[in-house]
């Protein structure tokens, strides 16, 4: 991984990045959205956990699917924050957030920045940081099975 680091400062510096010397920070950046996203997941994967008759009636889901996507959010959660099976953590987490996409986008007819409610921007975000987290294996600090 840090020949990788080397390689990107240098593209860096190469391309006439502004402030090259940033990417020696790539390591820290990732590791800090690393921890924020799982954040978020393991808050929303523990509120379906905690009452998911609830959160299914909101959602117009069944009680049995939130609690399968509140077990999904805590495991994806657990693996971005340790590092272990940072990608598969990443990607599948993508999945449920393209699940939400669909049911704001199709469903519910949300628009992007919503009208009446919360648009799906929020969850294109972290499908965005979810993917950088997988292309780059969540950088140097994570834990290996």
């Amino acid at each position: 991984m840090e020949d990788f680091l080397a390689k990107l400062v240098h593209h860096a510096q190469a391309h006439g990045a502004y402030l090259p010397e940033v990417a020696q920070f790539a390591d820290w950046a990732l590791l800090a959205m690393r921890l924020l996203v799982a954040l978020i997941f393991a808050w929303s994967g523990v509120a379906d956990l905690l009452d998911p008759k609830g959160r299914a009636k909101g959602l117009g889901i069944s009680a049995g699917f939130t609690i399968f996507i509140g077990v999904a959010e805590v495991a994806g959660a657990l693996g971005l924050t340790f590092g272990v099976l940072t990608q598969y953590a990443a990607l599948g987490l993508v999945l449920l957030m393209l699940g939400a996409i669909q049911k704001k986008a199709f469903v519910w007819k949300t628009g992007f920045w919503g009208e009446k409610s919360s648009g799906w921007n929020y969850e294109l975000m972290l499908v965005t940081q979810l993917m950088v987290i997988a292309c780059f294996d969540g950088g140097r600090w994570v834990l290996r099975p």
